[in-house]
């Protein structure tokens, strides 16, 4: 803060070439006056008048303004004012084994993984977890390296379509190196041929101020609840879905019912990434939805297929409502949080978020769930 000069004249010489009298102490500041020349002395009583008066807008200046609200949003969400924790989106996951011998799901949450755009996914794997382990490790990586090179008339189908597609080929090399990029230990030891029969599915959720994208490869599931309502975002590929089971046969498969609709007969899904035994009839090319965020937005369900085999959107919406408004405390959620799979910022999640991704899971298994059951929730409130 600058130093105040205070107007205090004198006729007298001596005065008038003096240029600084003692520091003086303000509101735990160092204060330095100066004595101008060039003007009559006050008489004591308008000197006090008039001293009072400068002590008045003085004690003003030492105390600023109010912020505009969006001033005090901006400051907030800036690293550099001293707190470099940045404003995200409150967002809670479960992830447990269920009644499956291996826990082969994988969940990836990594708010603000690109400027204001935050990051959550859910990795169901089949034959092995491998693949589901390397898509959390890898997927959001690429996603951003795309979105690096994306030229201006690009969509978001087209950055993630790329990115889906060079997770796949990843997936499929994997056996030529004998997995030594890959730090988890499975089953199939990353020996061939068992390697290529190891894939997973991939539900994508990118979450922007005014948008919400969902690229979508398999039968996990995103799912928006707007004003109490579900509103699904992304479609499971079943083998048996009209598009899907003409291109499987275009291609020159076949889908063959065996406890449900199977690719092959072994596949129950139509796309994934890996896979390779099943090329071409099963893709790696996602699905991509862009929704326009409202303030009806409520919360953001991306789960397994261990959810949605026994639980419907609708209900699914309902359970996630009540714990976000309070209604359902868990005594604690870390038992559900470490069952497996968990990646990004899981230790910042938000307890009503947690909750519900618990109770959900919880649901799931109480309706007798085979598989391994992950459910992200994410609070889309527009403070978020």
């Amino acid at each position: 803060m600058a130093d105040i000069c205070c107007e205090v004249v004198s006729d007298n010489e001596t005065a008038a070439s003096s240029t600084q009298c003692e520091p003086s102490t303000r509101a735990g500041r160092v204060r330095r006056f100066k004595f101008i020349a060039g003007s009559t002395v006050p008489d004591s009583s308008a000197e006090a008048v008039e001293t009072e008066q400068k002590r008045q807008k003085f004690e003003e200046a030492l105390t600023p303004p109010p912020l505009p609200r969006d001033c005090v949003s901006a400051v907030k969400n800036c690293g550099d004012f001293g707190n470099p924790r940045r404003e995200y989106p409150k967002f809670g996951m479960a992830s447990v084994c269920g009644r499956r011998r291996d826990m082969e799901d994988a969940v990836a949450i990594h708010p603000s993984f690109c400027s204001e755009l935050h990051y959550y996914a859910v990795y169901d794997g089949h034959g092995c977890s491998h693949v589901a382990t390397k898509c959390r490790e890898r997927l959001h990586e690429l996603v951003k390296e795309e979105l690096g090179k994306r030229e201006s008339m690009e969509g978001w189908d087209i950055t993630m379509e790329r990115s889906f597609r060079r997770m796949d080929k990843e997936a499929i090399s994997w056996p030529s190196n004998g997995g030594a990029d890959l730090n988890v230990d499975c089953r199939c030891e990353l020996q061939t041929p068992e390697c290529d029969a190891v894939g997973s599915t991939a539900v994508v959720a990118i979450v922007t101020p005014d948008k919400i994208i969902v690229a979508n490869c398999g039968d996990s599931r995103a799912v928006l609840c707007r004003n109490g309502k579900a509103i699904p975002l992304s479609y499971d590929h079943k083998p048996d879905r009209p598009d899907e089971l003409n291109r499987i046969q275009e291609a020159g498969g076949r889908v063959i019912y065996w406890e449900g609709p199977r690719v092959l007969g072994v596949l129950a899904m139509s796309r994934a990434i890996g896979d390779n035994y099943l090329k071409p009839y099963v893709s790696c090319e996602p699905e991509v939805t862009i929704t326009d965020r409202t303030a009806e937005d409520e919360c953001l369900i991306v789960a397994s297929d261990g959810l949605w085999d026994v639980v419907p959107n609708d209900t699914a919406c309902g359970v996630a409502r009540m714990c976000l408004r309070g209604k359902f405390r868990s005594p604690s959620s870390s038992e559900a949080e470490s069952g497996g799979g968990g990646g990004g910022e899981v230790e910042n999640s938000d307890k009503a978020c947690s909750d519900a991704s618990m109770l959900l899971t919880k649901l799931a298994l109480a309706r007798h769930t085979t598989d391994n059951v992950s459910v992200v929730v994410v609070d889309l409130k527009k403070n978020t």
